[in-house]
């Protein structure tokens, strides 16, 4: 310590405060005197923390449920998506045969039926447009 000085000072600082090297006051800012490597505003109580410690249980729990639904969601998509692959191979064997059947030279009566629904669906098709032709023309006389 120095005698000579009426203002006593400690030797070091203290802690957060810098001293100029030439003035042996703390350096300020605007007439405030500046903290060195603080954190401005308030600092957080125990009260605080275990809140933010709660929401943050809170969000990590929210989080494993959202992980959850999506896992299920998936789960769900891939088991349609597996059963739409065996429907659509049962149909692809099926007209497997088929075209066996015609190369021996069978006709399989699945496609007879097929046949006459087409040609029933064309005639009835055939018979509107027909219909609508003649509508056409009285319209137009």
């Amino acid at each position: 310590m120095n005698e000579t000085n009426p203002v006593s000072q400690p030797e070091e600082s203290p802690p957060g405060f810098h001293f100029d090297e030439q003035d042996d006051r703390p350096k300020t800012s605007g007439g405030k005197v500046r903290r060195i490597g603080g954190r401005r505003g308030r600092k957080p109580s125990k009260i605080d923390q275990k809140a933010k410690l709660e929401r943050s249980r809170q969000s990590a729990r929210e989080c494993r449920a959202r992980k959850k639904q999506k896992y299920l969601y998936l789960e769900e998509t891939v088991a349609n998506k597996e059963r739409a692959i065996c429907a659509l191979r049962e149909e692809l064997d099926m007209y497997k045969q088929w075209c066996r059947d015609v190369d021996k030279g069978i006709v399989p009566p699945e496609i007879k039926e097929a046949l006459k629904d087409a040609k029933q669906t064309a005639d009835t098709s055939s018979d509107l447009n027909q219909s609508k032709d003649i509508m056409d023309r009285e319209t137009q006389d």
